[in-house]
């Protein structure tokens, strides 16, 4: 019996041992004007790192506390312009652009931006999708004061910089004129450069590209019925899968039903103007 019990002993430790085991230490690559590189080390050092409760974690779905630092606190990202993005890129290839506007409204009323750091003596949780998404992830506080997306809340970050703003770098996405101002079809236009283009490109631009492009050769209003596009974004595996299928859906908390019906809007309208 003595050899068995060794053995279970030794398996034991070593399964404790690698569960235990710290996560290495990460690079940020940020380019705001001048690159650079930060490490973990770097971030959870300087003298802005606190500690945070993010309520309602987009991630997670419940309460979670970080070590972050303010994201407009990051070199060079109070001086984006108008007309800039801050582009933030993920080592699953998942890239997602945030506005000037967003990121500096300093006003005390909008939402703000952490970027969390994975200490590497503490790993984070994995999320019930069984997703690890170190270890940099950014967060906001008061998210719906400023109407923030669900893939607004980039995680596995590894690159952040300025680019030119996605309205001004692509105007393929762009409606025309005759468009007025308060039309749903420009809020569609709103959400899917946010929402969409994190994974798709729309009639050739974009960044991404582990998704379709939503109008080329054809958009999806031209074969999804309207209820059957919007049940698909709302629960893809509830319309077609299959393996490796990594569309998410988009609960009403991620996308309200005005919003998805101004994605819908939207995309018929590119599909009508599609030469």
């Amino acid at each position: 019996m003595k050899p068995a019990f060794t053995l279970l002993a030794a398996l034991t430790c070593a399964a404790t041992f690698f569960s235990a085991t710290p996560t290495f230490a990460a690079d940020l690559k940020l380019d705001t004007g001048t690159p650079t590189t930060l490490t973990t080390e770097q971030l959870l050092a300087r003298p802005d790192a606190a500690t945070i409760q993010v309520p309602n974690d987009v991630s997670y779905n419940r309460t979670m506390t970080y070590r972050a630092v303010p994201l407009r606190a990051l070199p060079g990202i109070a001086n984006l312009r108008k007309d800039e993005d801050l582009q933030i890129t993920g080592t699953d290839g998942f890239v997602t652009n945030l506005p000037a506007s967003l990121v500096k409204d300093t006003s005390g009323k909008g939402a703000v931006p952490w970027l969390a750091i994975e200490p590497t003596d503490k790993p984070w949780p994995k999320t019930n999708d069984g997703q690890s998404i170190g270890a940099f992830y950014v967060v906001w506080i008061n998210p719906s004061a400023s109407h923030v997306n669900s893939e607004q809340w980039p995680y596995r970050v590894d690159s952040i910089r300025a680019v030119e703003s996605r309205a001004t770098k692509w105007p393929q996405i762009a409606v025309g004129s005759e468009v007025s101002a308060n039309s749903p079809i420009r809020r569609g236009q709103e959400v899917v450069a946010t929402q969409c283009m994190a994974c798709h490109k729309m009639n050739g631009a974009g960044d991404a590209s582990i998704a379709p492009d939503l109008n080329l050769p054809h958009g999806p209003t031209e074969y999804f019925k309207p209820w059957a596009l919007k049940q698909y974004i709302r629960d893809p595996k509830s319309i077609r899968s299959w393996p490796d299928m990594k569309m998410p859906g988009f609960s009403k908390d991620m996308l309200s039903d005005a919003d998805l019906d101004a994605v819908v809007t939207y995309l018929t309208y590119k599909a009508s103007k599609r030469k």
